[in-house]
């Protein structure tokens, strides 16, 4: 099992010794120090101050925070949780990923999602009603930039004649992608275009505020992950080769007082027996110091053992 973090900003207005590089690089150097396997940030460009004030949270740029952790870490893989594709260029997104894969030595994976949050969408001048049309273009484009030379693309929303990207990325044959949302869209895209399926427990309301399915047990993650499996097979793709992230139900939240790590390791075997890869590991965002004994104390609970 790996185990990965987000960098915990978790509401609005998030804890300032958190969001400062000091702060980004110490919780970075303790995650690779007590081995977890990844580190990334969440993407919220242009948020709405209704959606803070409703429980949204502040964020940085992915990219460049992502980028800042690398420099001050040798093993970390550097995972955003997660970008939201339609949001930007995908000519773009590919660049952005390879150079962060190349600096990096080849740490980076691009896991990203379709968005739902209206207002932000309108922000940033993308048509909220086709962003899924954009997602799976994209998709193709930027794989299509990380192995091909001299790329002619010819799509609905993007097109380009002769480009050439260089550097390339140092992961073969191109970084992984990961693709989030709970749905049986989003596993058909995994069996598709992706190299991992990383969707995320919601319960009703969460997901129908997330515009998902819902996801609020082992049974219906275990019946995902039959149905990605049957599409991997029917596209002639290996299983085995795919990852799947998700988080644990048992054992309470790490960093709360009365977390259960044996419970937890009870969790993870049982995850593991599902086919769950990675586990994403819920940090506490009310100071640095919380996060960082959180960080060391999982570390030796859950992970050594």
């Amino acid at each position: 099992m790996h185990y990965s973090i987000t960098h915990p900003m978790h509401t609005h207005p998030y804890h300032p010794d958190l969001v400062s590089g000091n702060g980004i690089a110490a919780v970075a150097a303790a995650a690779e120090a007590a081995g977890f396997d990844g580190f990334g940030f969440t993407d919220h460009p242009a948020p709405s101050q209704r959606w803070l004030d409703a429980g949204g949270h502040d964020a940085l740029d992915p990219f460049v925070a992502m980028a800042f952790a690398a420099a001050g870490t040798t093993t970390l893989r550097l995972v955003p949780n997660i970008v939201v594709l339609p949001y930007r260029n995908p000519f773009v997104v590919a660049k952005s990923g390879a150079t962060l894969d190349l600096l990096s030595g080849g740490r980076f994976t691009l896991a990203v999602g379709v968005g739902y949050l209206k207002r932000e969408f309108a922000a940033l001048g993308v048509a909220f009603d086709e962003r899924t049309e954009l997602f799976d273009e994209a998709l193709e484009v930027i794989r299509a930039v990380w192995t091909t030379d001299e790329l002619t693309f010819e799509g609905k929303h993007f097109s380009a004649r002769g480009i050439t990207a260089h550097p390339r990325p140092v992961s073969q044959p191109h970084p992984p992608i990961w693709i989030g949302g709970n749905t049986s869209a989003a596993r058909a895209r995994v069996a598709r275009h992706g190299d991992g399926w990383c969707p995320f427990a919601a319960p009703p309301g969460l997901a129908q505020t997330a515009g998902t399915a819902a996801l609020d047990s082992l049974d219906k993650l275990a019946a995902g992950i039959d149905d990605l499996r049957v599409r991997l097979d029917t596209a002639d793709r290996d299983a085995a080769s795919i990852d799947i992230v998700f988080n644990n139900f048992d054992g309470g939240n790490p960093g709360d007082e009365d977390f259960n790590a044996d419970a937890y390791l009870a969790g993870v075997e049982k995850l593991s027996a599902l086919g769950v890869t990675w586990l994403h590991v819920s940090l506490p965002g009310d100071s640095l110091a919380h996060a960082l004994e959180t960080v060391e104390s999982f570390g030796k609970s859950v992970i050594a053992a």
